[in-house]
């Protein structure tokens, strides 16, 4: 299936470019950042201008990925039906090589804030950062794109969870600790449940142009049943075993409540358009664990 034809795009205004990046997949940007920094919280090392471009590299580094699968997709005509938020290069509103050059952009953000980091900690983190950055255009983008595999649960889990969680912990102390593993496992599953949102509303979609995300390959019930067992994950990791080290880290349960609404929504079998309100209550279900979480583990530490 291929895009629409338009003979001359219309360049994509400020609005435009701000609906591109996704606004609300941004707090799986931020919330491994300051999961990560609670996570550091007490812990030797009077560094913190670094949580700053921790937070940099992470919301570039999602705004890019945005903005490369928008790309991506947008040639490749999988966004030519969509049920869920407009695209910029399949609708039309922008260029794909002006899409194509946000992503870079954004990735080019990420990279010199990645950089600075390394000189001030470890440069093991230049490889680091070199991972995440080709995870991020190949999820979508290159000959064989690992999203249309199955595999962006994956990326999702690990970039946006561990790395982003343990390496925030990393730069502000340099060391590891048990808590920023747990955490980053907690944060991590939260940012899939948002993509697991997203790939159950366009199963239909995705399956009708060979798109094999996890949840086509999976099926509608099953993937329900993942997007349930990754919101429990969350509170389990916080509440039963983060709390080992850190007992105020089981505040992130009194973020349970935002769960009940997408839970039941995702159970009662919600297709299509409603799901994108179950992309939002999930949204901010993170939003409001995460800090919670850090609350908590800062507490921990001065409690």
């Amino acid at each position: 299936m291929s895009a629409p034809p338009h003979s001359s795009p219309p360049a994509a205004t400020g609005n435009r470019w701000i609906i591109g990046a996704r606004p609300r997949t941004l707090p799986a940007a931020i919330v491994p950042v300051a999961v990560g920094a609670g996570c550091a919280a007490g812990l030797p090392g009077d560094t913190w201008w670094r949580v700053a471009l921790s937070l940099l590299v992470s919301l570039a580094l999602q705004v890019g990925v945005n903005y490369a699968n928008d790309y991506s997709d947008g040639v490749r005509g999988t966004d030519d039906v969509r049920v869920g938020p407009v695209r910029l290069v399949a609708s039309g509103l922008a260029a794909p090589k002006a899409v194509k050059r946000a992503a870079f952009a954004a990735f080019g953000v990420a990279a010199v804030a990645g950089l600075v980091l390394a000189t001030q900690t470890s440069f093991w983190l230049l490889a680091v950062g070199a991972a995440a950055l080709l995870a991020a255009w190949f999820y979508t983008g290159g000959p064989k794109p690992y999203g249309y595999l199955g595999l962006g649960e994956l990326f999702v889990f690990v970039f946006f969870g561990l790395v982003a969680t343990i390496g925030t912990t990393y730069v502000i102390a340099e060391r590891i600790t048990g808590a920023s593993i747990v955490m980053g496992c907690a944060v991590g599953a939260l940012a899939c449940a948002l993509l697991v949102i997203n790939n159950l509303r366009d199963i239909p979609t995705d399956r009708a142009v060979g798109k094999k995300t996890l949840a086509v390959r999976l099926g509608d019930t099953r993937t329900r049943t993942m997007y349930g067992a990754l919101v429990a994950l969350a509170f389990v990791a916080a509440a039963a075993v983060a709390a080992i080290w850190r007992p105020w880290t089981a505040l992130a349960a009194l973020a349970i409540p935002l769960a009940v609404a997408p839970l039941r929504r995702v159970r009662s079998g919600a297709t299509g358009r409603d799901l994108i309100a179950v992309l939002g209550g999930t949204g901010r279900l993170q939003m409001a664990y995460g800090l919670l979480a850090t609350i908590g583990l800062i507490i921990s530490r001065h409690a």
